[in-house]
């Protein structure tokens, strides 16, 4: 019954068109000429109930106000939004009508008798009594309706996307939720009108105008997504229709992860990272949890947007303590609370320090004796490690130096490096202090292999792109830019970058860790780039926003060290393939330990004492592949190429 009245009130309020007003107004105006003749032919028994003089009269009557409202437009008018002067231009419909009557009447009778005026003036009357009367009928309808609608606003009217199990489930989930009122599913199949599933309506969603009538017909807030999957395969098609629409997109987790009563702070909106993402990952699950089970492991890094997550994925794996080490505090006592309330059982340590600090790393070396190293700690935006380059190399060179030799001194099984595609031809500081990291540590291993050094420890380095959502990435800083009302800031309309989610990335260094069989460089198939423009773009739509109206798009140049395109890390010419079809190895110039020792120290050293020229050319020198773009150490460049 509740629909049935929404939906009258949907038809009161939005599909009463001016074509049926119009009709209806040329009904009540001749009505009232037929009032006007019963009254008249009753109360005085003469000319006015005559045959002939009743049909002219009604006839007269209709298509003179046929003809007013084509001049006048009264019918166009949005009834709910009345105001004096649309009284006044239907006064002036009617008294045109009358106008028009007199001059016919007189004409086919010759003269202009008596009680004429009075007949006109009485239709005049009954003609805006019919007209104002039924519009204010209308009004007050619609108000009622109107008011019960927003009295109910706070419980969002949703279609649920798709036919499947999940749908069904997430129907039954929500059918006592306060928060949500499921009005039907939505089906990319064409369906008949009728058509039910659980007693609710199907609807087809590919025909967009149909839609269109479906989202004003039962007053629709949102499309409710039962999984990440059908968001991303509809990115282009039903998501981009709702947000043209300003219906919001949500999502809920799988429901077989929802127990008990279901809560609405499990639905949240669609969000971007739903959209880049691609299909879930396969991993060997089990010979993970047997690489890491009862094992004591330590992350570097463990407060950042990488560490945080290998913490969290860690923590489910049955290992035996969980040491974290980082420098942010506020960071780590986030970590700490989030991994006390969903980790209770989990042996934990939270340790503040920092890897360019020798005695503090060893320290935590020396007292928790871990067997496996998650190396995540390093710094990582562009255009701040251009700017403080001795900053890098103290981090990213001498703070993997000092780790992976700790883990030498302390037999350590295994020490993984996160590392960044931007150490692949790098044209930035950051990009080759981190393929200076990557070539100590190969360095370290293989000397290691062929006995040139005593240990046990074997160094795995992973490779990927951009991290969806990670601290201070370019999603989180267009959210806010968004919120805040813009300018949307993109460096340059045809930049490009890979995008992974974080847990995505954190699985497949997991992978990598577990599968490496020595020492090795693991680079990760990041799937297709993405335009950061197009990012923008996308964004801006998903949060309701007309690009050009309410947000703009400012385009600011590119910064020092970006390029336009990072480089394809799985290319089949650098690269072998590993038992998992999403990793593989990186085909990488090997150097000797002795040669890369000497030239980090050096680097170090200068680090240091901030003497910048002199690091930068021993950088070029040691990774001639470093050639700068739009930075200030382009000036090195010609230098070294002919040194």
């Amino acid at each position: 019954m509740a629909n049935i009245i929404d939906r009258l009130a949907n038809k009161i309020s939005v599909f009463l068109d001016s074509r049926l007003i119009f009709i209806l107004d040329c009904l009540l105006s001749t009505l009232a000429s037929i009032l006007v003749l019963l009254t008249l032919g009753y109360s005085r028994g003469m000319f006015y109930s005559s045959s002939r003089f009743a049909l002219l009269w009604v006839i007269s009557s209709f298509f003179s106000f046929v003809v007013a409202m084509l001049f006048l437009k009264g019918h166009k008018l949005i009834i709910r939004h009345m105001t004096f002067f649309d009284v006044v231009r239907f006064l002036g419909e009617a008294g045109f009508k009358i106008l028009i009557m007199a001059i016919v009447i007189v004409v086919a009778y010759r003269q202009f008798f008596t009680g004429l005026a009075v007949a006109l003036a009485l239709d005049l009357v009954f003609t805006m009594i019919m007209l104002l009367g039924v519009r204010l009928v209308m009004i007050v309808v619609y108000r009622f309706f109107l008011n019960k609608r927003v009295a109910k606003r706070s419980c969002q009217r949703v279609l649920l996307f798709g036919t499947s199990d999940k749908s069904k489930a997430a129907l039954l989930r929500l059918e006592q939720s306060p928060h949500y009122k499921v009005i039907g599913f939505l089906s990319e199949e064409l369906q008949p009108d009728n058509l039910l599933l659980a007693n609710m309506p199907v609807f087809n969603y590919r025909d967009v105008q149909r839609f269109h009538q479906i989202v004003d017909e039962y007053d629709i807030d949102a499309v409710l997504f039962t999984s990440e999957q059908d968001a991303k395969k509809e990115r282009d098609g039903l998501v981009k229709v709702c947000s043209d629409l300003h219906i919001r997109q949500l999502i809920i987790p799988n429901i077989d992860e929802i127990s008990g009563t279901f809560n609405h702070n499990n639905v949240r909106n669609v969000k971007i990272e739903d959209l880049l993402g691609r299909e879930e990952i396969k991993i060997s699950m089990d010979a993970i949890v047997t690489n890491f089970k009862d094992k004591v492991v330590l992350v570097t890094g463990a407060a950042g947007s990488i560490g945080s997550e290998l913490c969290r994925q860690l923590a489910s794996f049955g290992i035996k303590k969980l040491v974290l080490f980082d420098n942010a505090e506020t960071p780590m006592h986030n970590i700490r609370l989030e991994l006390e309330e969903k980790f209770p059982d989990l042996e934990f340590i939270p340790v503040i320090g920092d890897v360019r600090q020798g005695p503090r790393v060893d320290y935590a070396f020396r007292k928790f004796r871990p067997q496996i190293v998650f190396h995540a700690a390093a710094y990582k935006h562009v255009p701040l490690m251009e700017e403080n380059p001795c900053e890098a190399i103290r981090v990213n060179v001498h703070g993997t130096h000092t780790v992976a030799d700790k883990c030498i001194e302390y037999d350590v099984e295994k020490m993984v490096m996160i590392s960044t595609d931007k150490a692949v031809n790098p044209t930035n500081v950051m990009g080759c202090s981190k393929r200076i990291a990557e070539i100590y540590v190969q360095s370290l291993g293989l000397a290691i292999e062929r006995g040139e050094i005593k240990g046990k420890t074997t160094f795995v380095t992973t490779r990927f792109g951009n991290v969806l959502g990670s601290n201070g990435s370019v999603i989180p800083r267009f959210r806010e830019q968004i919120e805040k009302g813009g300018p949307v800031t993109v460096t340059d309309p045809n930049i490009t970058r890979f995008f992974m989610t974080i847990p995505e990335a954190c699985r497949l260094v997991m992978e990598a860790a577990t599968i490496s069989t020595g020492t090795q460089i693991f680079v990760f198939d990041m799937g297709e780039s993405v335009k950061i423009d197009d990012l923008a773009k996308r964004m801006i739509d998903l949060a309701g926003l007309k690009l050009g109206e309410d947000i703009q798009i400012q385009y600011v140049g590119l910064r020092p060290g970006e390029k336009l395109y990072e480089e394809v890390l799985s290319n089949k010419e650098n690269t072998i393939e590993t038992t998992h079809n999403r990793i593989f190895i990186a085909k990488v110039r090997e150097y000797s330990y002795k040669d890369a020792l000497a030239a980090v120290e050096e680097m170090e050293e200068e680090s240091i004492f901030v003497q910048i020229p002199e690091m930068v050319r021993k950088m070029k020198a040691f990774v001639p592949e470093f050639i700068s773009n739009n930075s200030v150490f382009e000036q090195f460049d010609h230098v070294e190429q002919h040194s």
